[in-house]
């Protein structure tokens, strides 16, 4: 074969294939910042719906977002994400007689470590090292 024609070929081969893999990579970039910002929103109104429910801001309005926030969270939340939730739940829940407020801000620290693990923001290597506490206004219930 004439070393013109392997040249033409393979400039073809290139032509149409640079631009359908640069296509590809890019479409899947966009895929991934759109996961990405989606679990941004999602992890904002948990966090969110979790202030809904502290102390005497809490309201059954509060509650239902709060349920509402967890059960859409399992569509896109990594599974760090998920078993740090449940354990958040576990504590908080009413059927629990031993709640203590040490072990819950152990658990809400986890619960945003491993949320902010999953976006990829940078902190703390070890859960153990990270440690956030929620803020109740103090304002007393809406009247």
């Amino acid at each position: 074969m004439d070393t013109a024609v392997v040249v033409a070929i393979i400039s073809g081969v290139v032509a149409v294939f640079a631009p359908s893999s640069a296509f590809f990579f890019t479409k899947a970039k966009e895929r991934e910042a759109d996961r990405q910002r989606r679990k941004l929103e999602q992890y904002g109104e948990l966090l969110a719906a979790i202030s809904s429910i502290v102390g005497t801001d809490a309201t059954p309005q509060g509650h239902r977002r709060f349920a509402a926030a967890c059960n859409t969270l399992s569509l896109m939340a990594s599974v760090g994400v998920i078993q740090a939730l449940h354990g958040y739940q576990d504590e908080i829940r009413v059927s629990n007689p031993n709640k203590s407020d040490e072990k819950h801000d152990v658990l809400y620290s986890k619960l945003v470590w491993e949320i902010r693990k999953d976006l990829g923001i940078p902190g703390p290597r070890r859960a153990e090292d990270f440690s956030v506490r929620l803020w109740c206004s103090g304002a007393g219930p809406l009247t």
